[in-house]
Formats: C-alpha cells, sequence, structure tokens
C-alpha cells in the first residue's frame, strides 16, 4: 500500500527540519540521527525533559537544619557527574527539540552518555536578628564549567503506513555558565533538634539551545520549596538529616514542554569522630508525581525516578578568624526510569563566620607577694 499524501508530507517534513536544525558525524550507511539531548546543565541529574530537571538531588545532606552564625557565608561546590541511558529519554528528547507531530510514532534505539565537571559557588547571608522566631538566611547560587554528551543509534519514524529510519552519531563538548539560584531558609532550634523550611528558585539565564545536546540552563522557570530536619547531639557525635520538598516547572517556551511536579528526599547521617572529623552515609530519592506535558502521545505518559546512596566525609578547621569546612560525598544511582544514570561526586568547601567560643575565661594570675608599684 503506498502511504497517503498526508503522512508522506509529515514524513518529509520532519525530516527537513530535522537536517536544517542539527550537525552530525555520520555513520558509513546512514545519513541522520536527530539529537537527543543527555545534557550537562548545571541541574544534572538528568529527568524531565530530555533528562533534564531543575533539581539537583544531592543539594541537601548532614547538618542542613542546624542553625548558623549570623553573617556573610560563602559555598563552593566541585560537581562532577557521568551517566548514561537509551531509549524514551532520547526519544523524548528529541520530540520536543525538533517539534516532530504528535501523530508520528518514534522509535529511538540509541546509547547516551554524559559527563559534566561544574563549579558552582553560593554566597548566602544570615541575620541576627529572629524572624517569626527562627533564624532567616538567603543565597544566590550560579555554576559554570565543561559538559560533555555523546549519542549514537537509529531513528524509526512513522505516519501511517510509512517508516524511515535513520542512523547516526553526535557527540558535543562545551562550556557555560548556568542559571541563577535564588533561595530563602527559615531555621529553628531546640537542644539537639533543629528544624527549617525553605524555598528556591530557577532565574532562566544560563547557557540554553534547544538545538544544541549541551546545555547548562533549563530553559525555563521553576521553584521547590519544602521542609527539613536535624538531629545533631555534639556529646555523642550523633547526627542525622533530611530535607524534603516539592519542585514545580513553568512551560518551557523554546519548546512548549512542561516537566511535572517532582517530589524529592535528600538525607545523611554522620558520627563526628571528633569535634572537627566526621564520617557517614548520604542519599536520596527523587520522583516525579505528575507526567510531563508536551510530550509525543507514543512516549507519555514520561515519569522519572532515581534512588542514591553513598559515603561522605567532612571536617572543620579554623580560618583566621573564620571556620572552614571541607565535605567529599559520592552518590551512586540505582533503581531509575525515564532519567539517565550513573554517578556523582561533590567536593565542597564552606567558609563561614566562626561560631561564638563556649570556653570560659582563664582565671585570674595568682601571685605571692603583691605587684610593685
Amino acid at each position: 500500500m503506498r502511504p497517503n499524501r498526508k503522512a508522506r508530507s509529515v514524513i518529509v517534513e520532519l525530516y527537513q527540519h530535522l537536517s536544517g536544525q542539527l550537525h552530525f558525524k555520520f555513520l558509513p550507511a546512514a545519513a541522520l540521527l536527530a539529537s537527543a539531548a543527555l545534557l550537562a546543565t548545571s541541574k544534572i541529574s538528568w529527568a524531565d525533559e530530555g533528562g533534564v530537571p531543575f533539581w539537583l538531588s544531592g543539594q541537601f545532606g548532614s547538618l542542613a537544619a542546624t542553625p548558623q552564625v549570623p553573617g556573610w557565608a560563602i559555598g563552593i561546590i566541585n560537581y562532577y557527574a557521568s551517566v548514561s541511558t537509551s531509549g524514551n529519554v532520547a526519544a523524548a528528547r528529541l520530540a520536543t527539540i525538533n517539534k516532530i507531530p504528535q501523530n508520528v510514532n518514534i522509535n529511538l534505539n540509541v546509547n547516551l552518555s554524559g559527563k559534566s565537571d561544574l563549579v558552582f559557588a553560593s554566597p548566602n547571608y544570615t541575620f541576627a536578628t529572629p524572624v517569626f522566631g527562627g533564624q532567616l538566611g538567603v543565597s544566590l547560587g550560579v555554576g559554570a564549567g565543561p559538559s560533555t554528551a555523546d549519542l549514537n543509534g537509529t531513528l524509526t519514524a512513522t505516519v501511517g503506513p510509512f517508516t524511515a529510519t535513520r542512523q547516526g552519531e553526535i557527540s558535543e563538548t562545551r562550556g557555560g555558565v548556568s542559571d541563577l539560584y535564588p533561595g530563602v531558609t527559615l531555621r529553628w532550634n531546640s537542644g539537639v533538634n533543629s528544624w527549617m523550611v525553605y524555598g528556591m528558585g530557577d532565574i532562566p539565564v544560563g547557557t540554553y539551545d534547544a538545538s544544541h545536546l549541551v546545555n547548562f540552563g533549563i530553559g525555563h522557570g521553576a521553584m521547590a520549596g519544602g521542609v527539613g530536619y536535624t538531629y545533631f547531639d555534639e556529646k555523642t557525635g550523633h547526627e542525622f538529616s533530611a530535607v524534603t520538598g516539592l519542585a514545580y516547572n513553568f512551560v518551557n517556551p523554546s519548546t512548549n514542554y512542561q516537566n511535572g511536579i517532582d517530589w524529592y528526599l535528600d538525607w545523611g547521617a554522620s558520627q563526628f569522630l571528633t569535634k572537627q572529623l566526621q564520617v557517614g552515609l548520604v542519599g536520596y530519592f527523587y520522583r516525579q508525581l505528575t507526567a510531563d506535558r508536551g510530550c509525543i502521545q507514543t512516549l507519555c505518559p514520561f515519569e522519572s525516578q532515581v534512588i542514591g546512596v553513598g559515603p561522605q566525609i567532612g571536617y572543620l578547621f579554623p580560618v583566621g578568624n573564620m571556620q572552614g569546612y571541607l565535605n567529599l560525598k559520592g552518590y551512586g544511582e540505582f533503581d531509575a526510569h525515564d532519567r539517565a544514570a550513573g554517578y556523582n561526586i561533590w567536593l565542597t568547601f564552606a567558609l563561614s563566620p566562626a561560631p561564638p567560643s563556649t570556653e570560659k575565661a582563664p582565671p585570674s594570675m595568682l601571685t605571692k607577694s603583691p605587684p610593685r608599684n
């Protein structure tokens, strides 16, 4: 049976559109493979649209809700991630980037991999004046660095009785700057127990182009909020923290795609072996509660989840009249679907005002004879 004119027209338009937007290194017997981003964005947990979420799992960990010393502080994070995936994550990215019609049946048999080595900086300020009986803090984060993504495989597109198949491979490496991430926290403390509420946002000003394989912004606004708890007994050195919340994404104006609502839980458990040295475990759960909107019909519903767990070690030390903190932690991911998964490593350096000394002043020196005039 010959394909009807409408089906043939959609396929021709699809491939003309793809070939006009993307640049490929072709395999010998191939013409085209459309792009699917295994992105390397500043938010590299790889879920939601083409594997790109707003929420970065693991950004909260041990001591998350503990009270801060008022004043200026800064956190600097070197974040390295390596992930891979195949199937629907790539196909969904292809569909949204290239505006494939909803009646096209897409099958994308590809392997995707990505690596990122980014540096984030987050200056923050903690106010001394209580707000609702708690401690108010504000912050603004940004990241930058190089990222690489590779894709290779086969694309099959079908409209009605007409089917076309293409093979190819693509690789991209580039640097860029992330979106801006404002945040606000409110903390309360009572003995060994600390609580907090927080809110975060995404201002989409980072390096982003929907036709690129590698991006550093997500191309749309987003916001998140939730609650956190920390148990920390300074006498025994026992510590446990958990932070949970929801993330909401606005529509991406470049692709008319909207990520679903995400639920997440970050946790950390540690033991202070000394007043300065800390060892323990960290982990996270991530799950989309609602499906994405704007993905091609044959791929929907598109919902992602992942679990991560790994070790951590931390060390507190004086820096002049300030306090320094180094923390190294890593997560191995499992039970993932509709997203890329692998491992990520965080090296964090934080500099903050030193806590007030709890030691008593030494007694006055005693002498055997009265002082001389």
